[in-house]
């Protein structure tokens, strides 16, 4: 019984997200549509997070998990999110708005099968995740769509106004280019307790709160999966500027003329 219950709850997560996508199928969804499609997704986020964590106070894992955990994550943060955006906004270029919610599922697609060979150990199994993870992960990804319209229902639908609709195309965009970019993000696995770590937190709470009271409640949410996908994009633009001052002297050293 132990074993199941682990993919008992993955697929709880592959139940939400199917739910989601029948709730939006329908002609014509209303706002309040697209907000109970978002709570099944956002369910389906709270599943994933546990799956992985019975399995390993259970001392379940298996190959067979992890297949069908990424599976899951296709169908709940791949396919229902671009859906979703789809028949939320991306419609109204219908050309546009089909290639843009595909390019969000296949850059999911290969974020999740990059991923899994990356985490492969030599013998076949699979390894814990480092420090980093190179491109965004797809829950996050989809959690800023799925946040944007969870703040959406909070202010009656004013997000999906006619005049956001090229900057929701460029979120979309932007997100599935970050899922399989060299972008390194943090997966949080080895945080330790230390002055860098208690600012970050500090900060993300302050920051919170200030959101809380300038906004709504619901955009609390959409700040904090954006915030962590700014500490990557940031902390990649260090690196990217360290790198280039290291390599800076080396090619002054080699030029001639700098050498007289």
């Amino acid at each position: 019984m132990l074993f199941v219950l682990p993919n008992l709850i993955t697929l709880s997560s592959i139940f939400c997200g199917f739910n989601a996508i029948l709730v939006v199928a329908q002609d014509n969804p209303t706002v309040d549509d697209f907000y109970r499609a978002a709570i099944l997704l956002l369910c389906a986020m709270l599943f994933d997070l546990l799956d992985g964590r019975v399995a390993r106070m259970t001392r379940t894992q298996s190959a067979f998990g992890v297949e069908i955990d990424s599976l899951a994550d296709i169908i709940s943060f791949g396919v229902a999110p671009s859906l979703l955006v789809y028949k939320w906004v991306l419609y109204r270029h219908p050309v546009a708005g089909i290639l843009t919610a595909f390019l969000f599922t296949a850059c999911g697609a290969m974020r999740l099968a990059r991923f899994n060979v990356l985490a492969r150990a030599d013998t076949g199994t699979q390894s814990k995740p480092g420090k980093y993870i190179m491109g965004l992960p797809i829950p996050p990804a989809s959690g800023i769509l799925i946040s944007l319209l969870v703040a959406n229902h909070a202010v009656g639908g004013a997000l999906g106004a006619e005049e956001y609709t090229l900057a929701l195309f460029g979120v979309t965009i932007l997100l599935s280019l970050l899922m399989v970019s060299s972008v390194k993000f943090r997966s949080f696995k080895d945080l330790s307790f230390n002055f860098g770590t208690v600012l970050l937190v500090l900060f993300a709470i302050a920051s919170s709160a200030v959101v809380w009271k300038v906004t709504r409640p619901p955009f609390v949410l959409l700040w904090l999966i954006s915030f962590y996908v700014f500490i990557g994009l940031i902390e990649a633009v260090r690196s990217l500027a360290g790198r280039i001052r290291r390599e800076r002297p080396e090619s002054v050293g080699d030029d001639p003329a700098g050498s007289r």
